[in-house]
């Protein structure tokens, strides 16, 4: 890496893949950063998590290396003749069929070929790009305050205060900078809105798997049925299954954002009418209920100098596997504007540009992922109960998450950065 050229210090607020995804683009950029992490050490929440074409293009366009890592510890179908395959959609109840004859419908895409990973493989495979010192642990915010026009100061909770130039909220749904960014113009924007959907999650080796199930263990499936559903794919290498049970609440989330354990006789019963053999796998599904939640409205991502990035901005229900990925795309077009910059005095400038680039499109999937749990809860009026109707509308929409041009929207970002128009950005770049 060459020389480090620091025009503004940036504080990253939180280690997870959206903070730590942002480091890798800006050290690419020789900007330094440092990410303040509330936590003791580096923690995965959850254990699988899918990514579309759109999140490896961001990942190679970051940084080649953050790509072709990924490529190392990443899991696909194992059928070859699903290798191509997003999901496989079947009915959850006896025989996997809910319709008279159906043999299940296909999701994907002659050029895409699915993707998943453990999420703690992929947090190791990230932690290898930045330097070490990079993360600071046991940094927990306790205000901050910009009421200087050029300087944020965070202060923590151990009495350290820091002064930077550029804080990003990589804090994810629950944490506290969206309410930096948001309280004082937004303030009923501030709190996430309960999707009316739980999930019961789970995890087993493929061999415990295959022997309850069989080979639809194998490649990644969702079982569908009235109010419900069950999702599960490979990961870990193929060595392990997710598992993610899907059911439709129609009721308001009381209490607090958090997972609510249950007995596991009253897990059970939520999944009777499935099939025999999905029941049979709960008995590795943990009995707690995490409740899903997203902001579908966020009216912008930053504040002054303050901006959020990930699922502290756009946090999303789970129906398209498209959350993690826009957390990449954030991190692409931020990091490539600060790479951009020449004067802390630019900050807010960064921060427009990025907003008017990243929100439209990433607020558009979260409110089309809410959408869309309701059309696999078979609720939907256009589609109702027909699997074959529901296969086609994902044929026809997830394209348009996978093939989004990037590399357009990080020209697009360029020229506004200089004023100009796409076709004048890459000589400008050239004088950098």
């Amino acid at each position: 890496m060459g020389s480090v050229k620091q025009p503004c210090s940036i504080a990253i607020i939180g280690a997870g893949i959206g903070g730590i995804a942002l480091a890798i683009g800006l050290l690419k950029q020789d900007v330094e950063c440092t990410i303040y992490e509330a936590a003791t050490k580096f923690d995965a929440v959850g254990a699988g998590i899918g990514l579309g074409p759109n999140a490896l293009k961001a990942m190679e366009l970051m940084d080649e290396k953050f790509a072709k890592l990924y490529d190392e510890i990443k899991v696909g179908n194992t059928s070859p003749e699903r290798v191509h395959e997003q999901i496989e959609i079947l009915g959850a109840e006896e025989g996997f069929g809910i319709t008279d004859g159906w043999k299940g419908g296909s999701v994907g895409h002659p050029k895409f070929t699915r993707s998943s990973a453990h999420r703690k493989a992929l947090l190791e495979v990230m932690k290898s790009l930045i330097p070490e010192g990079t993360v600071k642990f046991n940094k927990r915010v306790l205000s901050v305050d910009q009421s200087s026009e050029r300087h944020v100061l965070l202060k923590f909770e151990d009495g350290e205060s820091v002064s930077v130039d550029a804080v990003v909220g990589c804090d994810g749904i629950k944490g506290v900078s969206r309410r930096w960014v948001l309280e004082q113009r937004f303030p009923e924007e501030v709190p996430a809105k309960y999707c009316n959907e739980y999930v019961y999650r789970g995890m087993t080796s493929m061999e415990n798997a295959k022997n309850i199930i069989g080979t639809y263990a194998e490649d990644a499936r969702w079982f569908m049925k009235d109010s419900a559903g069950w999702a599960m794919y490979p990961i870990s290498g193929g060595t392990e299954v997710n598992i993610v049970a899907f059911i439709q609440d129609e009721q308001p989330w009381k209490g607090e954002q958090a997972v609510r354990e249950v007995t596991r006789e009253d897990m059970e019963l939520e999944f009777e009418g499935f099939d025999h053999r999905l029941r049979g796998l709960l008995q590795y599904v943990k009995p707690a209920k995490w409740p899903l939640f997203n902001h579908p409205d966020t009216p912008t991502y930053f504040n002054g100098r303050i901006a959020i990035l990930g699922d502290s901005a756009h946090a999303s229900s789970p129906s398209q596997a498209a959350g993690a990925g826009q957390g990449l795309e954030d991190a692409l077009i931020l990091s490539r504007l600060f790479g951009l910059l020449e004067s802390p005095d630019q900050v807010e400038k960064v921060f427009e540009i990025y907003d008017s680039v990243r929100r439209p499109r990433a607020q558009r999937i979260v409110r089309e992922s809410l959408d869309v749990g309701i059309a696999y809860f078979l609720r939907d009026k256009r589609f109702g109960r027909n699997l074959q109707k529901i296969t086609v509308d994902a044929n026809e929409r997830l394209p348009g998450i996978w093939w989004h041009d990037l590399e357009g929207d990080v020209k697009r970002a360029e020229a506004m950065f200089f004023n100009v128009k796409d076709d004048g950005v890459d000589e400008l770049r050239g004088n950098k």
